[in-house]
């Protein structure tokens, strides 16, 4: 009895000890971690037993030793002592689109000495060994991070003004009709570039950089328009004023001013029409900085130098004079393009827009011009008067040769008329006679099949006649005369069922005789026999008495 209360009590104080163990563990032990954070955990060591083995400074613990684990362990509920681990609840790094992070590794080894970008990823074998900034930037997502290890710097587009030059970095939107030029700040070797502009332009689209490594220029591509014109002089109203030969009135020093070489002062306007191709642009960001910059320092200098130098060589006269200005224009564009093919830019078009000639040397040479066009106009008016003459006259002969051919046309077609009725005619009269030639054909033939059809019904009665007579002759002659063949036809007409008596009568007494006579009807009734005649004969005796009823003989066989 006392084992039994004493293995009883050993199970009552072990299944204390069990439920106390549980009940400590699901409640000391347990920690839950939400979503959208992560559970840190650093190994205290051993409390009483064993050895403390601390991680190497600057690296993770690794199993066993006192320190930050590199693991992360994500949401749900985890069971760790309090007393062994220390729990740190960390929120996940996110990162929104227009965003990027550029992130700095804490642990590992220190880089060489003048280097400072960390080739590597967040964890796994391609982790980060050195400790610095990462050459990879991480764009829009949740990323899971030991603040341990790494540090998380989120930025959006980060603009930098580096003198006249603009640099962008981190989320970095190269719009359509433009290029990116990038700027490396440090050798990759990875990418086997060196620091400094890359020929490689990057197209349109959304870029994440590292602004520790990359800066990218902006620079647009195509032609655009550069001009420099001349101011006009204004009146009260606000309008251009114009001289007496309707050309507006230029202000002095503006647009490009020279002297011609005949000592005139020359005012014009310019237009150059330029660009920057994609290969272009790294060799002007490094050269100007920027399109502006090019612009500034290259297309308007330009412009005004090579106007100038070409322009004073020529006379006032010859800027003016259609022939001459066409080679000014000519000579200036090709100039200009032969200097910004020196400065890697493209030149579509250079043109001379406009040329401001004093009224002094402009309204005679105007005027003889006008007086000129005036005398081409009058030659001109003379040759129109000429033409529209020949014009009428020949619309005349047009007329004429319209009308001829259409009296022709109504002749031919009368003829043809005339000569289609005859035809027609001649086609129905042969039709005609053909019709009646036919018809003659036809009562021939059908008066040929009447006699035929004549002589065939004669010839077939005569036939039939020869025979039936033939037959009559013959049964003659089968009977020997004719008597006897007629006696042998009134035999055969009487019927089978009558019956004869033969009578004797005197001369003269045969009325009397026949009151003693039976009558002549017969008894009985006999069937019909057929006759060739129709009806009986009535039968002589060979004496010549008539025969009549009597008492019944024998049947005549």
């Amino acid at each position: 009895m006392r084992q039994i209360r004493l293995i009883f009590s050993a199970v009552i104080l072990a299944l204390g000890i069990v439920l106390g163990l549980g009940a400590f563990h699901w409640t000391v032990n347990r920690i839950y971690v939400p979503e959208g954070q992560s559970l840190l955990l650093r190994y205290k060591g051993p409390l009483l037993l064993g050895s403390r083995k601390n991680a190497r400074p600057g690296h993770f613990a690794e199993e066993g030793e006192v320190g930050i684990l590199e693991q992360l362990r994500g949401p749900g509920r985890h069971f760790y002592c309090p007393v062994w681990w220390e729990r740190t609840l960390v929120p996940d790094v996110v990162v929104r689109p227009g965003e990027v992070a550029v992130v700095t590794s804490k642990l590992g080894e220190p880089l060489p000495a003048g280097e400072f970008l960390v080739d590597g990823d967040l964890g796994g074998e391609n982790r980060a060994r050195n400790k610095g900034i990462l050459r990879k930037v991480f764009g829009p997502g949740r990323y899971r991070m030991n603040p341990y290890a790494y540090e998380f710097k989120i930025i959006k587009s980060n603009i930098e003004k580096v003198g006249v030059q603009v640099k962008h970095s981190g989320w970095v939107e190269i719009p359509t009709g433009h290029v990116g030029v990038v700027t490396f700040l440090a050798d990759n070797p990875e990418l086997h570039t060196r620091a400094g502009i890359q020929a490689q332009v990057l197209p349109p689209g959304l870029y994440p950089t590292n602004p520790r490594e990359q800066q990218v220029d902006i620079v647009e591509v195509g032609y655009r328009e550069s001009s420099i014109s001349v101011e006009k002089q204004l009146d009260r109203e606000g309008k251009e004023m114009l001289d007496e030969s309707g050309e507006p009135v230029a202000l002095p020093e503006t647009g490009i001013g020279f002297p011609s070489n005949d000592g005139f002062p020359i005012q014009l306007d310019f237009t150059a029409v330029w660009g920057i191709m994609p290969e272009q642009a790294p060799e002007v960001v490094q050269t100007f900085g920027g399109v502006e910059q090019a612009e500034q320092k290259v297309i308007l200098p330009q412009s005004e130098s090579i106007c100038r130098n070409l322009g004073s060589k020529m006379g006032a006269v010859e800027l003016l004079v259609g022939e001459t200005r066409q080679e000014f224009q000519l000579n200036t564009s090709t100039a200009f393009q032969e200097v910004l093919a020196d400065k890697n830019l493209t030149l579509l078009y250079g043109l001379v827009r406009h040329i401001y000639i004093p009224r002094e040397v402009r309204i005679p040479i105007q005027q003889g011009y006008i007086a000129d066009e005036l005398k081409l106009t009058r030659q001109q008016e003379t040759q129109t008067a000429k033409m529209e003459a020949d014009l009428r006259e020949a619309e005349s002969k047009v007329d004429l040769e319209s009308e001829r051919v259409r009296v022709e046309t109504e002749k031919m077609v009368a003829a043809v008329r005339a000569e289609g009725e005859k035809e027609a005619r001649e086609i129905e009269a042969e039709t005609k006679r053909q019709v009646a030639t036919i018809d003659r054909q036809i009562a021939e033939l059908e008066a040929q099949k009447t006699v035929m059809l004549g002589e065939a019904t004669a010839g077939a009665r005569q036939l039939q006649e020869e025979a039936t007579a033939q037959k009559f002759q013959l049964a003659v002659e089968a009977f020997g005369t004719p008597e006897a063949y007629n006696k042998w036809q009134f035999a055969q007409g009487l019927p089978d069922m009558l019956d004869l008596r033969l009578l004797y009568a005197g001369e003269g007494t045969l009325w009397t005789d026949l009151k003693n006579v039976t009558p002549t009807i017969p008894l009985r009734t006999a069937p019909p026999a057929p006759s060739s005649t129709g009806a009986a004969p009535s039968v002589p005796t060979t004496s010549g008495a008539t025969t009549s009823s009597g008492p019944p003989v024998a049947p005549r066989k």
